[in-house]
């Protein structure tokens, strides 16, 4: 080959080494113009059952988890408490708190935080991970979290670590079928794990019929034992009742017996806990006269300050000495709809008897309990732990390392943020918030029904593909665009209302933008409204308000909670009228 020839290719690769940086699988086309840059995010819950029910002392409010945490494991070491909940294609995969006391709780972001073995890519927002179990074992100081994976073809995962503080190690697949898989160490180090599954070929009785499993564990070899697995529960509770949905085993040894607590109802209004006992891990298991052990579903439909369908529980021993439940449930808006998503609360149980019991748990749920005793103090959403009830949550983007409260979807978020000195960059894909790819969005999970979000921008739009501020989302099918967009010469504000993977412009306006934007969302249950700021200036509303029907599960479907979040895009499809 010429030399000459060799220099026009090494001056291609060079041009178009330049031009694209790979992120993920997507690449951010390096143009001649600024990316938009966020700055001064504040993020405020207003809700009023907490201003009616303001704290004592030695109180704490429940949920401990506002927002979307669904399906929580939770384990114990020592002084230290460990909890898991689902994440689906957000990323990094499966959120993992740490705790001492079990009221203060610091976030310490993804277990699964390496792209190239856990990557949600394509997949929609309810698939990727989710039902962990998280699970301590003494006999060799080892944590193990165990997860479904739906997503790359992992399917059922385990990862280990000495100290989750610390991180994880990769993860090795699992040659079993079914879901919610959770792994138990006897007192004589054997393992065992429990899982839902399908009834075997041609034994299933009804729509929602399912069974729980247990396999022996190859401790040595991280593999359930081929031909030990069992049919533990048929079912359910009564198999001539017909339940639905048994799931979310957890195993547990106590005074020499062996019990099973699982979800049962499925996730929804007749969701609920029940227990099962045992002399073996494999069986047959009895279970408890008094079931269900916890449920809302008895209750009025129309009952103020509703708490609804708890369940999918886990159980451990606080730091009193007395064991405590965490599980999931709901906080409906004033419409009944869910927009902030299944949650993590916690209840005391009563274990004094022969069964567990969550205390108060077969009544109303409250939002808020007594913290265990020896507790003496509640630091939530001070010295770094992590909030709940009413909070403002404010991000000028200044520490080099984003609060694992943002997060991405489909795919890390390092890949298109960036924080300097002026805010947080954010690199726009050639995607756009309805695609199932990775998006350029830095994402917060709504926490409140009453609450407000904004973000100051600085952004010049180039072209009528460009678009940057503020999405509203569920999925990828059912969300709300608002932000700041080319048409022509001109710029203007936005927004856009996609239901059902159809969209359609709800308002726009022609703007001077001669300094930064500030958008705004503001949510009062059902009622959205967006508005912004030009140039210093007051906040003014873009249309009327707007229904967040979309942004719940009872219309757009799926198992996540609404997230707001900081978007760009190079693919906006968005166009003003």
């Amino acid at each position: 080959m010429k030399l000459s020839k060799i220099n026009f290719l090494l001056s291609l690769l060079f041009l178009f080494s330049f031009k694209a940086v790979a992120a993920g699988d997507t690449l951010i086309k390096k143009q001649n113009k600024k990316p938009p840059v966020f700055s001064n995010v504040i993020y405020q819950g207003d809700d009023p059952i907490y201003k009616k029910n303001p704290l004592k002392s030695d109180e704490f409010y429940s949920p401990v988890l506002q927002g979307c945490y669904p399906d929580p494991a939770i384990t114990r070491k020592g002084d230290d408490y460990y909890m898991v909940c689902s994440s689906f294609a957000m990323f990094p995969g499966v959120p993992i708190f740490h705790s001492k006391d079990l009221v203060n709780w610091t976030d310490l972001g993804g277990v699964l935080n390496n792209v190239s073995e856990f990557n949600p890519h394509d997949t929609g927002i309810s698939q990727g991970v989710y039902a962990p179990g998280i699970t301590y074992n003494p006999h060799n100081d080892t944590f193990y979290m165990i997860v479904t994976a739906f997503s790359g073809g992992l399917g059922n995962i385990i990862v280990k670590t000495k100290d989750p503080l610390k991180g994880w190690g990769s993860p090795v697949k699992l040659a079993f079928d079914g879901i919610d898989p959770c792994i138990f160490f006897d007192d004589n180090g054997k393992g065992y794990v429990v899982h839902n599954d399908a009834p075997d070929k041609g034994k299933e009785l009804y729509q929602g019929h399912r069974v729980i499993k247990v396999w022996e564990y190859d401790v040595e070899n991280d593999k359930v034992i081929p031909g030990t697995d069992k049919i533990i529960v048929d079912g359910g509770v009564d198999l001539s009742k017909k339940p639905i949905w048994i799931e979310a085993p957890h195993l547990y040894k106590k005074d020499g017996r062996y019990y099973l607590m699982c979800a049962e109802g499925g996730t929804g209004g007749n969701h609920s806990e029940v227990i099962f006992v045992s002399d073996s891990p494999k069986g047959p298991f009895k279970p408890a006269s008094n079931n269900p052990i916890l449920t809302q579903r008895y209750f009025p439909k129309d009952r103020a300050d509703k708490v609804d369908w708890a369940g999918h529980a886990d159980l451990v021993l606080g730091p009193d000495n007395k064991y405590y439940g965490v599980f999931l449930g709901i906080r409906p808006n004033d419409k009944d709809r869910v927009n902030t998503g299944r949650e993590t609360f916690m209840l005391p149980v009563d274990w004094s008897g022969v069964f567990p019991v969550f205390e108060n748990g077969l009544v109303p749920l409250e939002p808020k309990i007594k913290m265990p005793k020896g507790v003496t103090e509640n630091k939530t959403g001070k010295d770094g732990f992590f909030p709940n009830g009413n909070f403002t949550f404010t991000e000028n983007f200044t520490a080099q390392k984003l609060d694992y409260r943002w997060i991405g979807l489909r795919g890390p978020r390092e890949s298109f943020a960036s924080v300097t000195k002026k805010g947080l960059e954010i690199k726009p894909f050639e995607v756009n918030i309805k695609e199932l790819k990775p998006t350029s969005t830095l994402f917060y999970r709504q926490q409140h029904n009453t609450f407000s979000f904004s973000a100051a921008i600085d952004y010049k739009p180039a072209s009528e593909k460009d678009l940057a501020g503020i999405v509203c989302l569920q999925n990828e099918h059912f969300n709300y665009v608002f932000g700041v967009t080319k048409k022509g010469k001109d710029t203007y504000i936005l927004l856009e209302r996609t239901e059902k993977g159809q969209s359609k412009i709800v308002a726009s306006a022609k703007i001077d933008m001669k300094k930064n934007i500030r958008l705004q969302v503001k949510a009062a249950g059902d009622s959205y409204e967006f508005s912004y700021a030009l140039n210093g200036g007051g906040f003014v509303n873009l249309g009327a308000p707007v229904s967040g029907d979309i942004l719940s599960t009872n219309v757009a479907g799926g198992f996540t909670g609404a997230l707001v979040g900081l978007y760009a895009t190079a693919a906006n499809d968005a166009q003003p009228q």
